[in-house]
């Protein structure tokens, strides 16, 4: 039961966050809108949502957070890349500052409540007699998946306006009924960050030198058998799954299957050899339980756009990691990518595929 009707709205500028404010104000919410203003920010995300908040009657916040974007999330990006890992630089931006230091300034200013764009759904299941995170009932714009890192203790206090819309055609008449000047403006695609998703590029600049060298240090790809198939150009240029790019003549097509970034190696194999039934993660969330300590049957994700699997999670005898068995191989399990694990709609956790 809401009591203090007071929230904390992040607004990006975006269509999503802007009907957010004027769902929330529809349901007699005070609305205290906050822009993040992040390391690869040029202002305008800010002045879009001060037109929107002056429109709305809507007290309106900008706060710097670009040292802790790049500390959290840019850092964290290179550092992982540079390790022969593909990671999810969303997952991070959520835990730590969009339901991190977000909060944190909710607190600071006496407000209980925060709310964002997502499209995801909080609600209290009585299986796990606690408040969970679960998927929208937009499932094409679900974004549960990003969500599974955020701290559970605070799940109660989120709000999520846009939890029961099943299109985004809804959200955008909604912004062009209420006038607002942002109704037609396009969804962000990409890594913000890298806009022109040069990542290699991104990854050079943003590192020291020595780093820069070994990234560019051409190399030996293998397929399965150890047989020299041609060179790459840099182990920063491919991800596990690739296809495309690798510049080898073969009867069937070739796909990454593993970076081998101590023998500075990448060894490719043909489409069945990227499959593959087990997988292991560490850097764990749980969010609707405390702990897997025996066997559990969910459904699991690999990456924001896979489909969900059924599996098994089972514990080992490191605390910190956690074995997953999947019913059916799936192709491509990549290092770095986080695993999340679901009962139906509901977020069970995740972690980082090792």
């Amino acid at each position: 039961m809401i009591k203090n009707k007071k929230v904390l709205l992040g607004m990006s500028g975006g269509v999503d966050s802007s009907v957010s404010a004027i769902l929330l104000k529809e349901r007699g919410f005070e609305v205290v809108g906050i822009t993040m203003q992040l390391w690869c920010d040029d202002g305008t995300a800010a002045k879009d949502a001060k037109i929107v908040c002056d429109k709305l009657g809507i007290e309106h916040h900008v706060v710097n957070f670009e040292n802790e974007f790049k500390q959290y999330v840019i850092d964290d990006f290179v550092t992982k890349y540079f390790d022969a890992k593909t990671p999810n630089p969303c997952v991070e931006c959520n835990r730590y500052l969009k339901f991190g230091m977000m909060w944190e300034k909710a607190r600071e200013l006496g407000i209980d409540y925060m709310a964002t764009g997502h499209y995801a759904k909080t609600k209290f299941s009585k299986k796990y007699n606690r408040y969970v995170i679960a998927k929208s009932d937009s499932i094409k714009k679900d974004q549960s998946y990003v969500l599974y890192n955020i701290q559970s203790d605070i799940i109660e206090h989120i709000i999520f306006p846009l939890q029961n819309f099943e299109s985004k055609e809804e959200i955008r008449k909604i912004a062009i009924d209420h006038g607002l000047s942002i109704a037609s403006k396009p969804d962000s695609q990409e890594i913000c960050f890298i806009p022109d998703n040069e990542y290699a590029n991104f990854l050079l600049k943003n590192t020291e030198k020595s780093k820069q060298k070994y990234a560019l240090k051409s190399g030996d790809i293998i397929d399965v058998k150890g047989n020299v198939r041609g060179k790459h150009t840099g182990i920063i240029h491919y991800t596990i799954g690739q296809r495309k790019g690798l510049g080898i003549q073969n009867e069937k097509p070739l796909y990454v299957i593993k970076i081998d970034n101590q023998n500075n190696r990448v060894i490719v194999g043909e489409k069945e050899d990227t499959y593959a039934k087990e997988a292991f993660a560490s850097d764990i969330n749980l969010l609707a339980i405390d702990k897997i300590d025996k066997q559990m049957e969910v459904m699991a994700k690999i990456r924001y756009a896979a489909k969900e699997a059924k599996a098994s999670i089972f514990p080992t005898e490191d605390e910190a990691i956690i074995k997953i068995v999947f019913e059916e191989p799936q192709m491509a399990i990549t290092p770095g990518q986080s695993i999340v694990f679901y009962d139906d709609d509901i977020v069970i956790g995740g972690g980082k595929i090792l």
